[in-house]
């Protein structure tokens, strides 16, 4: 092992993973097995989800189908609104639209716990909010009516959407449809211990790690609103394989300057090479992961700041349509 006054002066400025000290091994061993654990967890909840997306999928396989045959047969006559059927659909249609209610109360109203877990009323909202509208096109045999009831159908068309929406903004900021939230100061700390490992592990000039923390800065930079979120989002997209390139090539280059200068065998320089790409190609992912996920969250909650009002127009307009059917 040669002595520290033999190193490149980058790796004397920085110490590194080629002559490390006691005190180096103990103050990076707690954050590369946070790293290991976290890593382990991610595998283990993306192969759950994998197997818990299979329900879903094959419900809204459903769905289409017997929508497809709905829409296929409305000229046949088999279902009006008004009588049979086709009346009974809509009362069950509309129901359903209401017991979409007691969700928002039950994760609200800690009272009503004897009635269920949060999770579960979650997953018979999100049923509902599907088998509702279904009920609903049948009962109207995939056609357009009176003005009423054309206001209420548009109406609850929207707050389908809506749900659809808000179903995939919830998927990206959460482990999994109905998995833990995925927390974005968990993937600061990933982000933080990359960044730690790439300076205490590699033989690299500071300017480089200021450009490093130049980008998690940019990326990571807090914003209220949810336009200047997907503006720095759409920024990063454009820009992070050219500067990841950049930071790559230059890495590269001070790696091999210290091989040749400590007398590594070619081996041994293209190891650490691979190990200089691993660690910056994880902390990209992890910076971009992070800045996606701050997006999304800010339009979760934007989208939930509309969603409401279109429920509740949709009662309104169901409610009228009610009114009017029966008593006119």
């Amino acid at each position: 092992m040669p002595a520290r006054a033999d190193l490149p002066p980058a790796v004397r400025r920085r110490g590194s993973l080629f002559a490390p000290s006691e005190r180096t091994r103990v103050s990076r061993s707690a954050p590369a097995a946070r790293r290991q654990s976290a890593d382990a967890l991610r595998r283990s909840a993306a192969r759950r989800n994998r197997l818990a997306n299979i329900p879903p999928l094959a419900f809204a396989a459903a769905i289409a189908v017997v929508l497809f045959i709905g829409w296929y047969d409305r000229e046949e006559g088999h279902l009006t609104p008004a009588t049979g059927t086709g009346y009974w659909l809509g009362i069950a249609g509309g129901s359903a639209m209401l017991v979409l209610l007691l969700y928002p109360l039950r994760k609200r109203m800690n009272s009503l716990r004897h009635l269920g877990s949060v999770g579960g009323w979650f997953r018979l909202h999100m049923m509902l909010g599907i088998i509702g509208p279904t009920l609903i096109l049948f009962h109207s045999n995939f056609k357009l009516g009176a003005l009423n009831s054309n206001v209420a159908l548009i109406a609850m068309l929207t707050v389908a959407a809506s749900g659809l929406i808000g179903r995939y903004l919830y998927a990206r900021i959460h482990l999994g449809l109905y998995g833990r939230r995925a927390e974005i100061e968990g993937l600061l700390a990933d982000v933080e211990d990359l960044k730690n490992a790439i300076e205490g592990g590699l033989p690299l000039a500071d300017d480089l790690y200021t450009a490093l923390d130049g980008y998690a800065a940019r990326a990571l930079a807090g914003r209220r609103g949810a336009m200047s979120s997907f503006l720095a989002l759409l920024g990063l997209r454009l820009s992070w394989r050219s500067e990841r390139a950049r930071l790559m090539r230059e890495t590269e280059w001070h790696v091999r300057a210290a091989g040749k200068e400590l007398g590594w065998s070619w081996r041994v320089t293209r190891r650490r090479c691979r190990n200089v790409r691993g660690l910056l190609g994880r902390f990209f992912a992890a910076v971009n992961k992070a800045t996606a996920l701050a997006f999304y969250e800010r339009l979760f909650a934007l989208w939930h700041i509309l969603h409401v009002p279109f429920f509740i127009l949709l009662v309104l307009t169901a409610i009228v349509h009610v009114l009017a059917v029966h008593l006119y």
